[in-house]
């Protein structure tokens, strides 16, 4: 136990380095872990590490997931719904119908049930893989938007048919009309219980007297309540911890202080870093396991089947993307889209971003061993060594090259309707000092009047300026009241502001955590903290 503990401890030590080299080299850091991983699992000692499935699916899924919603953009994702349905689940069924079509007719013993549960498997890009090589590239803040929406919800559809595949397997009986609605259902079912879920922690932050370490510890607790509460009545648990994530994200300012946004951040920021870390590690310390269990298929067999399995996932993809644009021309002259011509450029960059990741891994790894009938579970190996290849092809080829193609095509076309981040934090100061000097001038005309620290605050705002706090020694319970009240005001103008579809959100957020941090300062001043 103690051997075991000592090698995680090395390993959390040796991403840090790895994450370190691709900052330098300006890799994705996603690619450089499996590799690392990879060159590790070679080493005596550090080989005796698999992944355990119930671990991935119930320690790391639930808050990577919750994560991934709690900073994903509710206004972004409500306007390219279309799109990112379409690609969470209509793309996704399609892929794995082309995938189970392909390998039952080439791959030796596979039936088309089986190549279900492998396209359910292999179907899903990560999107951990495809914001990190992202970053270091100039790319239309839309597409982001779509990758990161597509990736909360895609995971939840090749789940479901995982599920689905893996009964028609194991019973040998496929009904198609009774998969079709279990499928509704699961999906359904899985959004209510997140957002039920979500309410009761609401009422348990908004009603009850926590302090800001006990916020933290209950965040914590969330995703693994909706993902728990969900699986057990057999729905879906990713869609769970999305919806409940969503919900109490877009909520938090109502009941939630400073102080545990901002230290709630920063515990979420560290968390996600780590178990993203570990997981892409274990990813390429799984290699070993991996081949040692292919059994009497060759490994010049299994390397060519995955192979063919990922031209099939690369080439539908790029498919999808380019006949999506196209049918979204001709769907805007009937109906109202967010982008009626999309053209050609951002669909190939999105379509050559699919990178696969650990969910799929994790998925093959939960195939059982055994049948219901004590049989072995036909070509589990193959799977999972196809799925392997699958994962490490599109990690680091894709990965690598995913930057050349998206300077080649110029960072594609920009679509994005928002206005130059020069302009929106101009916008958002003018609307600030307005609406600040309208409360000060207004409910509290007098106060300011026989308080010089709020004057000279007052002075700021009418140069729209933001005020920054340069008066310790002259501050009083007027202006900490005074300064509170106007804070509230400004959080409300720019959740307001949030609305419009011209402001990013990552500009609106940014200007929250500046005033969480005002807030911070002050309160920490009078409370000696």
């Amino acid at each position: 136990m103690q051997h075991t503990f000592i090698i995680y401890i090395s390993l959390i030590l040796i991403i840090l380095l790895l994450v370190m080299l691709a900052e330098r080299l300006k890799v994705a850091y996603p690619i450089i872990l499996v590799l690392g991983g990879l060159t590790l699992s070679f080493f005596d000692g550090i080989n005796i590490i698999s992944i355990n499935p119930e671990l991935i699916f119930i320690i790391f899924l639930p808050p990577l997931l919750y994560e991934a919603a709690w900073y994903t953009s509710w206004k972004n994702l409500w306007r390219w719904r279309r799109v990112i349905v379409s690609f969470a689940f209509l793309i996704v069924l399609v892929t794995s119908l082309v995938v189970a079509v392909v390998s039952s007719l080439l791959i030796p013993g596979f039936t088309l049930a089986l190549g279900f549960l492998l396209g359910g498997i292999v179907s899903p890009p990560d999107a951990v893989s495809a914001s990190s090589v992202m970053k270091y590239v100039r790319i239309p803040r839309s597409m982001t938007s779509i990758i990161e929406g597509e990736s909360l919800l895609n995971d939840a559809s090749s789940l479901i048919v995982f599920r689905f595949a893996l009964i028609a397997v194991d019973t040998g009986r496929f009904v198609f009309h009774e998969a079709a609605l279990s499928f509704v259902v699961v999906i359904v079912a899985g959004v209510l219980i997140g957002v039920a879920v979500g309410l009761i922690y609401y009422a348990i932050y908004k009603w009850l007297p926590t302090s800001t370490n006990m916020d933290i510890v209950l965040s914590l607790t969330a995703p693994y309540v909706m993902y728990i509460a969900a699986e057990s009545i057999h729905v879906s648990g990713v869609l769970s911890v999305v919806a409940g994530g969503l919900f109490l994200s877009v909520k938090s300012h109502l009941y939630m202080s400073q102080r545990s946004r901002l230290r709630g951040g920063n515990v979420w920021s560290t968390l996600g870093f780590v178990l993203n870390g570990l997981v892409f590690m274990l990813i390429g310390l799984e290699l070993p396991h991996i081949i040692g269990q292919l059994g009497e298929v060759r490994l010049s067999q299994a390397i060519g089947y995955g192979l063919l399995i990922t031209g099939v996932l690369v080439v539908g993809r790029i498919l999808s993307t380019l006949g999506a644009s196209a049918f979204t021309v001709w769907v805007s002259k009937y109906i109202t889209t967010a982008d009626s011509r999309p053209g050609w450029k951002n669909p190939l960059i999105f379509g050559w971003a699919g990178m696969r990741g650990v969910v799929s891994l994790a998925a093959a790894l939960s195939i059982p061993l055994h049948l219901q009938n004590g049989a072995p579970f036909p070509q589990r190996n193959l799977i999972l060594f196809i799925t392997f290849t699958v994962i490490l092809l599109t990690l680091v080829v894709q990965g690598l090259t995913l930057p050349l193609v998206i300077k080649w095509l110029h960072g594609g076309e920009n679509r994005d309707i928002t206005l130059p981040h020069r302009d929106q934090e101009l916008i958002l100061r003018k609307k600030l000092s307005y609406y600040s000097l309208q409360l000060l001038d207004g409910e509290h005309k007098q106060t300011v009047e026989n308080n010089r620290p709020l004057q000279q605050l007052r002075e700021r705002f009418a140069n729209d300026q933001l005020p920054q706090d340069e008066n310790a020694n002259l501050l009083h319970e007027d202006y900490r009241r005074v300064y509170l009240q106007l804070l509230d005001r400004q959080r409300e103008v720019l959740h307001q502001l949030n609305k419009k579809d011209e402001l990013d959100d990552e500009i609106i957020r940014k200007y929250l955590t500046m005033l969480d941090l005002e807030e911070e300062k002050l309160r920490m001043k009078f409370e000696g903290v």
